[in-house]
């Protein structure tokens, strides 16, 4: 079977599993919610980072995202895969904008604030789909957007704490090795080799994933 013909059947899969939870099936849509839990992770790690500078664990961020997902699906109005990530997203951004209001002690709702996390993650979604792509690589040898944000949101899940965070901040984040010296208190001669390691072991894992669909 051909790499495009993969795409289909996991795309088609995913409009079933929507179509079916359209019926009233929870469980369908908890499925589909699952497949992008990694990539809504990272998409959240990296905004919460933006706003906060602070480490806090984004797993409660994407439970809320779930948990209103379920809740409001019956306002969400296409059939296919892609459309419903630009909902989930959308739904992270508003509740991310919550997280930092609380943080700071802000009641009131900034419609500007939104905006910018909003944008701030349709950018983290470009970097994260492009971050491994090769550029001789053709037409069929390349996995569809969606799936290779997928696919590498769930390789990077699968690194390292000190990897995962050099490569959000170097390729999500586009700080500067110095910087991101200063945000994990490191030299930055260590940020450098931490980086190159990391992307090494991500490009390997990503390879594991595409070569073997048991790994994720």
């Amino acid at each position: 079977m051909s790499a495009d013909s993969e795409n289909e059947t996991v795309i088609q899969s995913t409009a079933d599993l929507l179509a079916s939870a359209r019926e009233g099936n929870e469980q369908a849509l908890g499925q589909i919610l699952s497949a992008q839990r990694a990539y809504l992770k990272v998409l959240a790690r990296v905004e919460v980072g933006r706003h906060l500078q602070a480490k806090l664990d984004v797993s409660d961020i994407i439970q809320e995202v779930f948990l209103e997902a379920h809740k409001s699906f019956s306002q969400f109005q296409g059939s296919e895969e892609p459309q419903f990530i630009q909902w989930v997203r959308s739904i992270l951004a508003h509740t991310i904008a919550n997280t930092v209001r609380r943080y700071f002690g802000t009641q009131a709702r900034d419609p500007r604030l939104e905006k910018q996390v909003a944008a701030g993650i349709d950018q983290s979604a470009v970097s994260l789909g492009g971050m491994l792509v090769d550029p001789g690589a053709s037409p069929s040898q390349q996995v569809s957007r969606v799936e290779q944000t997928r696919l590498v949101s769930e390789a990077l899940s699968r690194l390292p704490e000190d990897y995962q965070s050099v490569l959000i901040l170097r390729h999500l984040e586009g700080l500067t090795f110095p910087k991101i010296a200063e945000r994990m208190g490191k030299t930055v001669n260590s940020v450098e080799k931490l980086w190159l390691r990391g992307l090494a072991r991500l490009k390997k894992e990503f390879t594991l994933s595409t070569s073997n669909p048991e790994v994720q």
